[in-house]
Formats: C-alpha cells, structure tokens, sequence
C-alpha cells in the first residue's frame, strides 16, 4: 500500500485528497467521536459518503461558488466534515470560536458575509439569532444537536442531519453539479479562511489556499514521518489555525484518524482511552496537568512520594539523553527502567501519552522545568514556531536536537531571517494569500518579494543554527535608563511556577518594572487548604498575606535568574500585585487564545499601574466584569501592594 507521504501531483484540494484517502485507506478508520459515553467510528470511506451527501444538501440550499460558510461550535466530525463540504461546492469554511459572545461573533459573521451558518447547539444558533436583525446576508442556519431547537422559526433553519438526508434523497439532482465544482477546485483555490485573535485590534481574516495548506501538511508529515496509522485527539478552538492544520490538512495528507473527545469536561478521560499517537497541545494545557499531579504527590504518602521523587530526580538527570539516544551508563538505565515500572509507566498512563510518539507545543513559551518534565518521561515532547499567515509552520525542532530555550529550525521548504530591528521574517508555501478586505493590512505585512514581518523579535545561535524568540517585536522597548524591555520574557518565567497563572509586565520608558500576577485557583487553593488557609472566594485567597508571600518568593527567584542575563536585567520586577479577578476573553482582557490584550489592561487598569510606581501600599478599585449569561457586574476591592527583592541592591527596592 502506497504511503500518504508519497508525491502526489493530482491531489490539488482537500476533495481531492478525501477521495485519494477513499481509495488508498478506505476501510482504515479516519473519525471517531465520543457521544453519551460511546465510541464511534467513521472509515474514509463512509466519511467520504457523509461529506459528499452534506455538500449536496449544501446545493439544495443555494450554496454558491465564493460564499462563506461560517462552523460554530465544539470539535466534531460532522463539524470537519462541513468544511470539507463547503469546499466541494467552491465555497469557504470560516470557523469561529465557539466560547465567543455574540458581539464578537457578529463581527466575524457580518466582516465574511457568511450566508450560511452550522452552529452545534442551541447556544450558538441563539448567538446567531440575536445579531440577525443587524446582519442581513444569512440566508441559512443549520445546528448539529437538536435539543431545545423545537419551537424555533425553521423557516431559515435546518437540523444538519436533515440537510444531509435531503442531499442524499437528491443526489441524482445534484451529482453532476457537485462533479463539476469539485473539478474546478485548483492548488490556489482558498481552502479556509481563519480570523487571528485580534490581540491588538479587531480580528483579521487570513485567507489561505489549498497549497498553503497541502505543501505545508506534507512537509510537516514528511519532517516527523508521520503515517496512517497515527491517532490525533482534536480538542482544541476549530478556529484555530493548528486544530486546521492537524485535524484537516494534516490527516487529510497522511490519512490519520481524527478523535473528538465528547466535551471539554472528559477530554481528559478521553485523551487517556484514546492514546494519540501525535498530539499537539499549547503550554498551558501541559502546564495544568503537571499541576495536577505535583498537587497528587503532595497529597500522597511519605513512601510513595520519596519514590516519586527518587526516580523523578534520575528521570530528569538521563531521560532526555536516553530519549535522543545519547549514551548513558548500564547503572542509570537500569534504575531508569526501573522507574518506567514504578512511576513514568504509570503516570503517563493516567495524563494519556503512553503511546505519543510525536507531540508538540507551542503558541506561548513553555518553562525548562515543564518542558524537561515531559521529556525526562520519555515523551518526545518539542516545539515549533508558527502564526496563522503562515499555515501554523515557521521552524521546528528536528529529532536530537531539542532544547527548551529555543524554537528549532526552518521547517521545510520555510525560508527565515532577521531584520536589521531584529524582528523575524518569514517565507513559505504556507505563506498566506491576503487577509480579506483589507490589502493595506496584507501589503504592511507581506512585501512583494513574499516576507512576512512576523511581529517578533529573535536571533538565531551561532553554530547551532536555532532560532531563539526574545518577545514580539512591538512589545520589546527601552527602559528610561536605555535598558532593553522585553515583558514577555519575564512573564514566561513567572508562569513556570504553578502557583502563577498570569502575569502582566509594565516598564517600557520607566525607571523600574512592576507586575499584576493572576494566581492559579487550583494550585494555591490545594496550597491553602494543605496549610489550613481557609477562604471563600479567588479574590479573598488572591488577598490573602501568606499568598502574597508565597508569589514574592516566586518573583524574587525570577528576578535573580533575569539578574544573571546583562541585557535583561534591567527587568527586574520591583513592586507587584495579584489582581482580584482572573484576566477574561470575555471582559476584553485577552484573545480566544489566551493572549493578553496588554494595551488594553494597560487602559483598563490604568490606576493600579499609577499606584504600583507612586509609592502606595494600597488601592481601592471597582472592575466591571461579564458574566456567562451576558449581565454585566462589578467587582469592588482594595489591593495590597507589595515589594520585590532587586538583585544587585542590598535591600527591598522602596517606591520613591
């Protein structure tokens, strides 16, 4: 059997290589989907015949060549298989962010022109609902769970089921007129178009083509050898470019099968009966499951904890080494599997990566110590660069060659270099087409020769050949005193202890720097209740002295390791404080993503930042916050402020 990493000239869209996976895997499964707590499974070949069916059913409702056709909703292979429908009939899937509010998905819908909508419940066909009367293209919605949508106006609204069953009952109608559209499709046919987070304004809509996706696919399949027989678990944002990327142009190229775990809430469970094989995750989902288990081990027995320790202790000294095939002495690698046995075995067992082959984070930097946690398991953990312009690949780390400081190496085919600034550039098949609507934002982006301004700033080692990302470029500023700043760096340090969610840098054109910290519920609440700490909300514990000690030793420690760097250590965090709510999405705070929107919390909480610099030990403030259901509420407190110890001063840096 041919492998689905071979050339394949013929395979110009993603129809194209669905019917080419038909042919080649047709009896290999290619979705799962866990639903009321049962595994099912779809072949390629009865995936192809759902897809085929659902792009019929799209022409019975006069979906068009150029319409965009917008996916809301939780990872589902139905929800895939839209996209893929929409392609066959020459329209453009746009997925949106299922935790987006309306207003936020109005932009989106109205920017697009979205006539046709699949949402996958009655709480995102109510959010569709709601914008209607402002936006007047949508022509058609169509939602995936039928509870709760009885007594809807159906009228413009069809369960997708039903649409499918219409586009099967009419296929002889519709066979020839799907043919011909498909046959259309080329290499620079537009196979998605995915909004950015909007970190900095409102989201941009990046049109990319079937060769920005396949090329990327099959160099990226190429460069780790993936095959067939991998297992993926899709559980992140489908309006994410890295979920498109490995759950459609990925597994469409190598014919992997997709998993869809039942919700949010079992994906844990889920990911564990599964096993993927390949698995992508950013570094706050690996940061909150060793959470999870340093919270465990804290709970265990001295006996079992001594052993935990014991071994972890050799893992993190030889498992690296032994990973990259490294020598290592007999003694080690017998105590080494040894502890395979009694604690790496076991324990990723329980967080689901006994069989990953290949797994991969990014998005954000991730700590040394997390990242050579999960290597020092024997999981081949590495990281790689991306954006959204670029079909996610920019550099990746090649097998033997990871580290935790930097992002590896031009993927294939990707051609890199620094600007004279220091800002990386970028070029690549995966190079996207334009952002829609908007030419002066893609020419400031993207110059006629195909460099893209990245937006960070980074330098590659000398000898190794690694690139290193400092923080993104328009971030990274001077200091009143000429000193570099650059936030990002030390906020990724913060975030490494488990007890820090959050944290929000200040000091561009200041003499010193300070901090907000977002503590983590989970891990301090464990904390509190182990040392009988009680409290009835995050903002009393968030309030509390003991916690505001615990995050001054955390920060203290920072600021000697950023001491240590000469170019950096002028940022040094002098006065800090823990905020009284958690940073939101829904407050504005942050992107879909978990970006931080700084210049908005900049604004927002412009008097905190005056307070942490005039010198005062406290401040009152009210916060205006959204809940769930859309009302909006404040929240009232008054803040401790507190100072940091400053490497290189003999004493506690006072605010003058």
């Amino acid at each position: 059997m041919a492998e689905a990493g071979m050339a394949d000239t013929s395979a110009h869209s993603i129809p194209a290589l669905l019917a080419r996976n038909v042919a080649r895997y047709g009896g290999y499964p290619a979705y799962r989907e866990k639903e009321f707590g049962i595994w099912q499974s779809w072949t390629w070949a009865e995936a192809a015949e759902e897809i085929r069916a659902m792009a019929m059913g799209f022409l019975s409702l006069g979906v068009e060549r150029g319409d965009h056709v917008a996916i809301i909703g939780r990872n589902r292979p139905s929800h895939y298989w839209a996209m893929v429908a929409a392609q066959m009939c020459g329209a453009v899937p746009v997925p949106l962010y299922q935790d987006a509010v309306a207003e936020e998905m109005a932009y989106v819908l109205d920017h697009c022109g979205a006539r046709f909508v699949v949402c996958g419940d009655q709480e995102q066909v109510d959010k569709v609902v709601e914008v209607e009367d402002r936006i007047h293209h949508i022509k058609h919605v169509m939602y995936t769970d039928k509870r709760g949508m009885r007594k809807y106006d159906h009228s413009r609204m069809n369960a997708l089921e039903d649409v499918v069953a219409e586009g099967r009952a009419g296929h002889y109608r519709y066979e020839h007129e799907l043919e011909a559209r498909i046959a259309e499709l080329t290499y620079d046919s537009t196979c998605v178009m995915l909004y950015t987070s909007g970190t900095t304004g409102k989201p941009k809509g990046v049109v990319l083509s079937n060769r920005n996706i396949i090329e990327t696919a099959k160099n990226s399949v190429a460069f780790d050898k993936l095959t067939h027989n991998e297992e993926v678990l899709a559980y992140l944002p489908m309006a994410w470019v890295g979920d498109f990327i490995f759950s459609i142009g990925q597994a469409m190229w190598a014919g992997f099968t997709v998993n869809c775990p039942e919700s949010p809430a079992t994906m844990m469970t889920d990911l564990r009966e599964i096993g993927p094989t390949y698995f992508f995750a950013p570094p706050r989902v690996f940061e909150g499951q060793l959470t999870q288990v340093m919270i465990r081990m804290e709970d265990a027995g001295r006996f079992k904890k001594w052993l935990f320790d014991h071994y972890m202790t050799l893992a993190r000294r030889v498992g690296p080494a032994i990973l990259d095939g490294k020598p290592v002495s007999g003694m080690d690698r017998l105590g080494y599997a040894l502890g395979g046995m009694f604690i790496y075995g076991p324990l990723k067992n329980t967080l689901g990566f006994s069989r990953i082959r290949v797994g991969y984070t990014a998005g954000e930097a991730i700590g040394p110590e997390i990242f050579d946690f999960y290597r020092s398991l024997g999981i081949n953990l590495k990281q790689l660069y991306g954006q959204t312009e670029a079909s996610v690949f920019i550099t990746q780390q090649p097998d033997g060659q990871v580290r935790s400081d930097t992002v590896g190496v031009p993927s294939p085919g990707v051609e890199v270099k620094i600007g004279d600034n220091g800002e990386v550039y970028y070029r690549s098949p995966g190079t996207f087409v334009e952002y829609f609507k908007n030419p002066e934002s893609t020419a400031s982006t993207k110059d006629a020769e195909g460099w893209v301004a990245t937006g960070d700033a980074g330098f590659f080692e000398e000898g190794s050949g690694h690139l290193r990302i400092i923080d993104r470029a328009k971030d990274v500023g001077k200091m009143a005193d000429g000193r570099l700043f650059a936030p990002k760096y030390v906020e990724n340090k913060l975030k490494f202890y488990p007890n820090i969610l959050e944290a929000v840098v200040f000091g561009a054109g200041r003499d010193r720097c300070t901090a907000f910290i977002n503590i983590d519920l989970t891990a301090v609440g464990n904390w509190a209740e182990r040392n009988n700490i009680a409290y009835a909300s995050y903002q009393e514990l968030a309030g509390h002295p003991k916690v505001y000690e615990m995050i001054r030793r955390h920060i203290d420690e920072v600021n000697a390791s950023v001491a240590q760097d000469p170019m950096l250590s002028g940022c040094q965090i002098h006065r800090f404080l823990i905020l009284h709510k958690e940073l939101d999405a829904d407050d504005g705070e942050m992107t879909r993503t978990r970006k931080v929107r700084r210049n908005i919390v900049a604004e927002k909480y412009a008097d905190l930042i005056a307070a942490l610099y005039d010198g005062r030990d406290s401040i009152y403030t009210e916060t205006e916050v959204s809940y769930e259901d859309g009302r909006k509420g404040a929240i009232k407190a008054t803040l401790t402020l507190a100072d940091a110890t400053v490497v290189g001063t003999e004493h506690r840096m006072a605010a003058e």
